[in-house]
């Protein structure tokens, strides 16, 4: 374990953000990444009808925070909310699912939304979620302001998982992680990279990684939170699952990738970066679930803050260092 320095070794593209969420690491703690002693900050019944709340995606936005939330609702279907906090750590959700504007009437007919993620990207927020059209894919959205939201298309036929879209165009063009699946709760998984040049036509399918067997992410993998660019590669925080002799295991993982071409990794940890143990990542609606979906960093310091999803039923935070997290990466790396 190393000591982070004032100035980072490895740099993070992006816009410096002095308030991001933080705790530092408890003393007697040596983990890379740690949980937030207030954990869970968002409770399951956090809105008068909601089930739980959770796998959700939190950003920066005009000085504050603000994001899309996974709720399920007491009559157990799956809807996206906005949420929004003066600090990252106490939210605010809204009551009522987010209304989208559709250009195509036949779009808004969906069974479920669930598991988004949001990005900064150009001049305005796009979200990207699984959708519920004759089987799950991704949908793909857009917000000014997180109060306005505006459908574009879905990227794929079903079946499709796990939609995650890059902070900046590679080559040109959009580019956006996904999973294909099947019609069920997948007992499979790999990660592909996908390119578009308007964010509604997508090809130039390219496959980035799968799981291993006899680990920690031996059934499937999924992206999680928007890639972060660094100086040493792109840094993906994803999620891998377990089959063990009582059911599906998910915990945290990171890989770097290249920048010029992120189908191809340069680095994978082999241990995980964090696994279900705290009792509300084991016990809830879908026990031992750890399942990353957004992130917040902070060049200047080096400061990451990870949100994630557990045990299917509230949501957590934990934090990190970018050199001690890449640190993690390289030295325990296993392509």
């Amino acid at each position: 374990m190393i000591t982070q320095m004032n100035s980072p070794r490895v740099r993070m593209i992006g816009s410096s953000l002095p308030n991001i969420p933080w705790e530092d690491r408890p003393k007697e703690s040596s983990a890379v990444l740690w949980r937030y002693s207030g954990n869970p900050i968002i409770r399951r019944d956090a809105t008068p009808t909601s089930n739980s709340i959770f796998n959700s995606a939190a950003v920066a936005h005009q000085g504050k925070f603000a994001g899309v939330f996974r709720v399920d609702d007491t009559r157990r279907i799956m809807t996206l909310h906005v949420g929004r906090s003066e600090d990252g750590f106490s939210w605010q959700i809204g009551d009522r699912p987010i209304e989208w504007k559709f250009k195509d009437a036949e779009l808004s007919e969906f069974v479920h939304r669930y598991d988004p993620r949001v990005v900064r990207l150009e001049d305005r927020y796009y979200v990207t979620w699984c959708n519920g059209y004759h089987g799950p894919t991704i949908g793909i959205g857009y917000t000014y302001d997180f109060e306005e939201f505006h459908f574009i298309e879905n990227a794929f036929l079903p079946y499709n998982r796990n939609g995650v879209l890059f902070p900046r165009k590679i080559n040109g063009k959009y580019a956006m992680f996904s999973r294909p699946s099947d019609t069920g709760h997948t007992p499979f998984g790999d990660i592909f990279y996908s390119e578009s040049p308007d964010m509604i036509h997508w090809g130039s399918h390219r496959f980035v990684m799968k799981p291993k067997p006899w680990r920690w992410e031996s059934t499937k993998i999924g992206a999680g939170p928007i890639p972060i660019e660094t100086s040493e590669g792109w840094l993906l925080i994803y999620h891998g699952v377990l089959t063990s002799c009582n059911g599906y295991v998910y915990s945290m993982g990171a890989a770097l990738l290249d920048l010029d071409q992120p189908w191809k990794v340069i680095h994978r940890a082999a241990p995980y970066l964090m696994s279900p143990q705290m009792p509300y990542e084991c016990v809830g609606d879908v026990p031992n679930v750890v399942f990353p979906c957004a992130s917040l960093f902070d060049p200047e310091t080096g400061r990451i803050a990870i949100y994630y999803g557990a045990a299917d039923t509230v949501t957590g935070l934990a934090f990190a260092y970018v050199d001690e997290l890449i640190d993690f990466v390289k030295s325990n790396s296993e392509i």
